[in-house]
């Protein structure tokens, strides 16, 4: 039953972030672009296909998860873009970089909560990734053998 449910509030918490980050940015691509341009780690070149494609993988990850489309191997690919924002966002407060995140609005300023944030929204991706592994880890145990008298 707690699987269930973890599996539920994961799938639907990860799915309404991804499918609203997706769409801010989707919808103002050239703020998301200045935002890039600011962590001051991409090459000018790749700062607008960056800005035009991230918000559709967003949004993509977000119907998936939300569908239930292959949940774990989706939950792969969260981890590996959450991952991917989480040390954007790490490098560019560790350089010093006043910077917008660009993760929940245009005005969020990069800082240790932020990065917090990031990190924690990782959680229920790696639960997902998982727990077909834990579920069959659980269910393979030895029962409990009765106590004599």
């Amino acid at each position: 039953m707690i699987f269930r449910i973890l599996h539920w509030v994961s799938r639907l918490a990860l799915a309404g972030i991804f499918l609203y980050t997706g769409y801010i940015k989707m919808a103002a691509p050239l703020q998301f672009a200045a935002i890039l341009y600011g962590y001051k780690l991409f090459p000018d070149s790749l700062i607008l296909p960056m800005s035009n494609y991230f918000p559709w993988i967003e949004i993509a990850l977000g119907l998936l998860l939300l569908i239930g489309w292959r949940i774990r191997y989706v939950a792969w690919a969260a981890c590996g873009l959450l991952l991917t924002f989480t040390v954007v966002l790490a490098v560019t407060y560790i350089r010093g970089i006043d910077a917008n995140c660009g993760c929940f609005s245009f005005d969020d300023r990069i800082g240790p909560l932020t990065i917090l944030r990031d990190s924690l929204i990782l959680l229920p991706a790696l639960y997902l990734a998982v727990e077909p592994v834990l579920r069959s880890r659980i269910s393979r145990r030895p029962a409990a053998e009765p106590a004599t008298p």
